[in-house]
């Protein structure tokens, strides 16, 4: 089955008007399978949450993180459960804290890497020199509520970039949310997973794996039989998506070296792509531009 993730909320515990309650109840009123509490440099709120679901009988599970506000960018944790002091963060070596989070078992990603908030407020945007991406788990393509262009489409090409350069990095996205934000019309990370499976696992396998998918509802499923490629669409349900007729999706598949474009019905023979070591498919709606984007799907690693 698929799961829908949302990975990155905040509460009163730092900056947001929720109670860990509200958020909890907030993610069951809109049928989320999972969300992640990611305060700001605490994870004072892990306890409440628990208590929370260990004494009611709700259809949610949570992922344990934090997110890391730091003078230079905000780092987002998945499967933390202990504080790691970040005080001494060196701008130059941001890997000492990935590496740091990561040997606690963690999960460890680059939050909307060309935030709004700078130069105003000063650490939204991702400013450290990053040289090493092999302590880099994921990064967050689409912050939703950030503007489309200038924010994530530039994240979304960051990622692009790397995973065609080879590094192994899975895809994300979230909500960032502070407050009663609608979740329709937004983005949100869709993993497989059992029907009672450990999430924290599974969101660990997925993201090791790069098997995620960033999606508005539809998810983009990819086959592979003797070297042909082909595709078909799963629809998830997922609360305030218009599903349209499957003639009016349009895939992209790019490469290194070419993009192609294609029907849903279309095959294409691996050979296509010649040399090149991955691909990343995307499904759009109409026609293949920003606006119309709803999913990015798994890398396929040939």
């Amino acid at each position: 089955m698929f799961k829908r993730l949302e990975l990155h909320n905040h509460t009163t515990e730092s900056d947001a008007v929720f109670t860990c309650r509200e958020l909890t109840d907030f993610m069951v009123a809109d049928h989320v399978d999972a969300f992640a509490l990611t305060d700001h440099n605490t994870i004072s709120g892990h306890s409440k949450i628990k208590k929370i679901l260990e004494e009611n009988a709700l259809p949610v599970s949570c992922i344990y993180g934090m997110e890391y506000t730091t003078y230079y960018g905000h780092i987002l944790c998945l499967n933390l459960y202990e504080y790691v002091p970040w005080e001494n963060i060196n701008r130059h070596k941001p890997e000492l804290l990935f590496q740091a989070v990561r040997e606690k078992g963690a999960l460890a990603g680059i939050a909307h890497p060309y935030s709004m908030g700078w130069p105003f407020a000063r650490g939204c945007r991702f400013e450290m020199d990053m040289t090493d991406y092999s302590c880099c788990d994921f990064i967050e393509i689409s912050n939703n509520l950030e503007p489309l262009h200038e924010v994530n489409e530039r994240g979304l090409l960051l990622w692009e970039t790397l995973v065609l350069a080879g590094e192994r990095i899975a895809a994300t996205c979230g909500m960032d949310l502070h407050g009663n934000s609608s979740l329709h019309g937004h983005f949100s990370t869709y993993i497989q997973g059992e029907e009672n499976g450990d999430i924290a696992k599974e969101l660990d396998t997925a993201i090791r794996s790069q098997k995620t998918w960033v999606s508005k509802g539809p998810l983009l499923l990819t086959h592979i039989q003797n070297d042909i490629l082909s595709f078909s669409v799963q629809q998830t349900g997922k609360p305030g998506y218009q599903q349209p007729e499957e003639e009016s999706y349009l895939i992209t598949l790019r490469s290194t070296s070419r993009t192609i474009t294609c029907h849903l019905s279309d095959t294409i023979p691996l050979s296509e792509f010649g040399c090149d070591l991955s691909i990343i498919p995307k499904l759009y709606e109409k026609e293949p531009i920003m606006e119309n984007l709803v999913c990015v799907s798994p890398v396929i690693v040939l």
